[in-house]
C-alpha cells in the first residue's frame, strides 16, 4: 500500500507515465477535439449570419421598392405602348467646300443661328485674284468684240463698194466701153471682199465665245468665294466649334456642327408584337423625364421594316427580347420653331404611341399647346 501511494506521488509530481498508459492518452485527445471543433463551427455561423441578414433586408427592400414602383405607376390603356429613349435632334455639319484658311469665326457653341446667317469666313485672296483675272478678260473680250464688229461694218462697206464696181464694169462691157479683163478683176475683188467679211464676222463670234468663257469663269470665282462664306443652312442651335481662326483645313474640314431644331424625335425600341400595330402618322406623346408632367404630341414618321439588335444604351421592358423594331416618333416642326430657345438633345424620357386611334389619351398624355 505504501509503494503504491509513493508510486503515484511520483506520477503527480511530473514524472512521466509509463508506455503502457498510453491508451489513457486517447479518450483525453478525442475529448479536446471535440471541445474544439464545435467552438470554431459556431463562430463561422455566427459570421454568416452577420453578412446574410443585412443582405437578405436590403433585397427584401429592393424586391418591396420596386413591386410599389410598378404597382403605384398610372396604368395604359391597352391600345397605348410606349417605349424608353431620348430625345434628338438632325445634326448638320457645317463643312468647308475648299482647302484654306480661316480668317472669321462668328458663332460659337450654344448660339442660335438663322437660315443663311453667317457664322464664318474663309481666306478668299487667291480666289480675289483669279477673279479679277476673269474679271479684266472679260473686259479684253468686250474689246475684241468691239473691235471685230467694226470690221464687219467695214468689210460690209467695202463689198458694197466692190459689188457696185462689178456692176458697172458688167454693164460697160455690154456696150463695148470696158475690157473683159476689168470685169475679170471686179469680181475677185468682189470675192476677196465677201471672204473678208465673213473672216471679220466668225472673229466677232469667236470673240462673243471668249467673252462667255470669262464671264463664266467670273462666275465661277464669285461662287467660290461666296462658297467660302460659311453660311447655317437652317435654323437651329450651334452645337460643337471645331476650328478656330487662323486653322488650315483641308476641302470638306468641319468648323461647326449644329442642331436642326425642325427635326427632333425620339427612338424607340418595341417587340414584333407592338411594333406592328404601330403606323406612319399615329399619334405620340414624348414625356422626358426633365419634365414628366407635360407631354408633348408627337407623329410616327417611321417604322423600320426589319428587327435589328436591340442597342446596349436602350432599355427595353423585357430582357428577353432580343429582336426589336425601331420606332421613331417626330415632333410638329412648326411647333419646335415657335419654342426654338426650349430645344434640346439627349434628354431621356419615354415615347407613348397610340395603337388604335379608337384608343382616348389618358389624362396625362393629352398634350400641351406649349411644349
Amino acid at each position: 500500500m505504501d509503494e503504491e501511494i509513493s508510486s503515484a506521488s511520483r506520477v503527480s509530481e511530473g514524472a512521466n507515465p509509463p508506455p503502457t498508459k498510453k491508451h489513457d492518452l486517447v479518450p483525453i485527445t478525442q475529448g479536446r477535439d471535440l471541445q474544439t471543433v464545435p467552438s470554431a463551427g459556431k463562430r463561422v455561423s455566427r459570421h454568416w449570419l452577420k453578412v446574410a441578414l443585412p443582405l437578405a433586408v436590403v433585397i427584401g427592400g429592393a424586391g418591396g421598392g420596386a413591386y410599389w414602383w410598378l404597382h403605384s405607376q398610372p396604368q395604359l390603356p391597352p391600345g397605348i405602348a410606349f417605349g424608353n429613349g431620348r430625345i434628338e435632334a438632325q445634326e448638320i455639319d457645317i463643312d468647308t467646300k475648299f482647302a484654306g484658311r480661316i480668317s472669321e469665326i462668328l458663332a460659337d457653341a450654344g448660339d442660335m443661328v438663322k437660315t443663311g446667317q453667317v457664322v464664318a469666313r474663309m481666306d478668299t485672296k487667291d480666289l480675289s485674284a483669279s477673279l479679277k483675272k476673269s474679271q479684266a478678260a472679260v473686259s479684253q473680250a468686250k474689246k475684241a468684240i468691239d473691235e471685230a464688229e467694226a470690221n464687219v461694218v467695214q468689210q460690209t462697206s467695202l463689198l458694197l463698194l466692190a459689188q457696185q464696181e462689178f456692176d458697172r464694169a458688167s454693164a460697160l462691157v455690154q456696150k463695148g466701153a470696158q475690157t473683159q479683163e476689168v470685169v475679170d478683176q471686179r469680181q475677185e475683188t468682189l470675192n476677196a471682199t465677201n471672204a473678208a467679211l465673213k473672216a471679220a464676222k466668225d472673229r466677232a463670234a469667236e470673240s462673243k465665245h471668249a467673252m462667255e468663257a470669262s464671264t463664266h469663269d467670273v462666275e465661277l470665282n464669285e461662287v467660290n468665294i461666296a462658297d467660302n462664306t460659311l453660311i447655317a443652312p437652317t435654323d437651329g442651335r450651334i452645337q460643337y466649334r471645331i476650328a478656330n481662326i487662323g486653322e488650315v483645313l483641308p476641302s470638306g474640314g468641319k468648323v461647326f456642327t449644329m442642331l436642326d431644331i425642325s427635326y427632333v424625335y425620339m427612338d424607340v425600341y418595341l417587340p414584333t408584337d407592338t411594333a406592328g400595330k404601330v403606323k406612319i402618322g399615329s399619334d405620340a406623346r414624348i414625356v422626358l423625364d426633365a419634365i414628366p408632367k407635360l407631354a408633348i404630341p408627337a407623329k410616327v414618321s417611321f417604322v423600320a421594316t426589319q428587327a435589328q439588335f436591340t442597342p446596349k444604351t436602350v432599355e427595353t421592358q423585357s430582357e428577353r427580347d432580343i429582336l426589336m423594331f425601331r420606332i421613331r416618333a417626330k415632333i410638329d416642326p412648326e411647333r419646335l420653331r415657335v419654342h426654338a430657345d426650349k430645344v434640346r438633345s439627349g434628354l431621356p424620357g419615354e415615347t407613348y404611341l397610340l395603337l388604335d386611334s379608337a384608343t382616348a389619351w389618358p389624362a396625362r398624355l393629352q398634350g400641351s399647346a406649349t411644349p
